[in-house]
């Protein structure tokens, strides 16, 4: 965060003050909207959720050292407040970054938005100063939080977008304008908000690519269809990258290299050079030569993108996270969130770490798939039963109750199971696991398989 006194952030967002005894005390911290994550000299935005209202934590938040609160309403400490906390703070982030102009990066996608955020960034800030997106802080909250992190010496802001329905990304680009936009995958995710096919949520994610200034990037997927039908949509200039031979930055001689790890041939336009990623699972190489696309359209040479994707560890949690047990289980938690694209990609990679081990699926449902939901989940209760997974424990009603049935239907040697909650799930899952068994821990966020997860990984 760049200092800025009160008075001057009231001026930018429009903010009437409250209780501000100095109106030029200075605000030299990030801003933050949970009170337990506030820094000293920092700005709490009080934002009222489902569950909590920040309001009633502004006086924690000033004990904890906020200098200000950021408020729809008086709060009974120092206060800037103003019709809506959010748009402010939107206003604020706008502000910032016209003050400090680094290279914004844009990324979109329906899966794989995280770890490709995280690889770019481990690539980047080998290079020079960079922020990125905490975590998945992907939206009109968590997009402004992340440039008001930045300051006067940060090279590189490489922010995550998540879109739920159209016209989310023309806001979130209207906040920070992108110089390169990088679009992954068109996928069947939050397909319910967004209309009735891929189609849709290709018009939804290329309005980022539509944002983009002529002296930009728009870096596509090559082996994506939809995603190369957003090329008409821009005026940046094109990067392809992916499988395809065609695409001038590509893996070639992707190779299992153990342990459910993979490595490949990296090929850019100034050479190419061998990359063997820290992560599970072939889809983390599409994931990897993302990042590279974009760290070639900013200058960086192959050696020096190869060095940092071979140095990347995994940062964000919940994502494909492993945690080996004392009695040899190995966990892997994939429990962030779901769609049919991350719980394939999931189980293939779970599956190609335990090699002859016995492998121990709890998958709970995939939200958001509309009318194609029960068929989707029985495709999986299918690919389960065909990847050859020992045990599956389809965990809630509805929906995973019919995954569990198709597994059971297969014909194949896999013990099935179905319980109604994840408390049922881990007393299971705890009472049938094994020593030197892999378990694969999955489901939309909503499920909350995570502390199941995290329960098993305890043991």
């Amino acid at each position: 965060m760049i200092p800025m006194t009160l008075d001057e952030i009231a001026q930018v967002v429009g903010a009437t003050p409250y209780d501000v005894r100095d109106p030029r005390a200075l605000v030299t911290a990030p801003a933050a909207v949970d009170s337990r994550e506030v820094i000293p000299g920092g700005l709490f935005a009080a934002t009222a959720g489902a569950r909590v209202d920040g309001h009633d934590y502004a006086g924690v938040a000033v004990a904890a050292g906020a200098v200000a609160v950021l408020a729809s309403r008086p709060v009974g400490v120092p206060a800037l407040v103003v019709e809506d906390v959010q748009v402010a703070l939107g206003l604020l982030a706008r502000y910032v970054l016209s003050r400090i102009s680094p290279t914004v990066i844009g990324l979109t996608g329906s899966v794989g938005k995280t770890t490709t955020k995280d690889l770019l960034a481990q690539v980047l800030e080998r290079h020079a100063a960079t922020v990125a997106t905490d975590r998945s802080f992907n939206n009109e909250l968590g997009l402004p939080l992340t440039v008001l992190r930045a300051d006067a010496g940060t090279r590189y802001l490489v922010l995550e977008m998540g879109a739920g329905r159209k016209g989310d990304l023309t806001y979130l680009t209207g906040i920070a304008p992108p110089q390169v936009g990088l679009v992954l995958n068109i996928g069947s995710a939050h397909v319910e908000r967004m209309g009735a096919g891929p189609a849709d949520i290709a018009e939804a994610k290329g309005e980022l690519v539509a944002a983009l200034p002529a002296d930009g990037f728009a870096v596509l997927n090559a082996d994506d269809p939809y995603v190369m039908g957003m090329a008409g949509r821009t005026v940046a200039r094109i990067v392809r990258y992916g499988r395809s031979p065609e695409a001038p930055v590509r893996a070639e001689d992707v190779r299992p290299a153990g342990r459910g790890r993979t490595a490949f041939e990296l090929v850019t336009p100034s050479g190419r050079a061998p990359v063997e990623l820290d992560l599970i699972g072939e889809h983390q190489v599409r994931n990897a030569v993302a990042a590279a696309a974009v760290a070639t359209v900013l200058g960086l040479d192959v050696a020096e993108i190869a060095a940092g994707l071979n140095a990347a560890r995994r940062r964000s949690s919940g994502r494909l996270e492993i945690v080996e047990r004392a009695d040899g289980v190995t966990v892997v938690d994939d429990a962030y969130n779901a769609s049919p694209e991350s719980m394939r990609a999931g189980l293939r990679a779970a599956k190609a770490l335990a090699g002859n081990r016995r492998t121990v699926a709890v998958l709970g449902a995939m939200g958001q798939q509309a009318d194609a939901s029960r068929a989707r989940h029985m495709e999986i209760g299918r690919l389960v039963a065909e990847l050859g997974f020992d045990l599956l424990i389809a965990v809630g009603a509805g929906d995973p109750v019919a995954m569990a049935g198709e597994a059971a239907a297969s014909g194949r040697n896999v013990s099935v199971h179905a319980v109604e909650d994840v408390p049922g799930a881990i007393t299971l899952a705890t009472a049938l696991l094994q020593p030197g068994d892999v378990v694969f821990v999955k489901a939309s966020s909503e499920v909350g398989l995570g502390a199941c997860a995290r329960a098993l990984a305890g043991a």
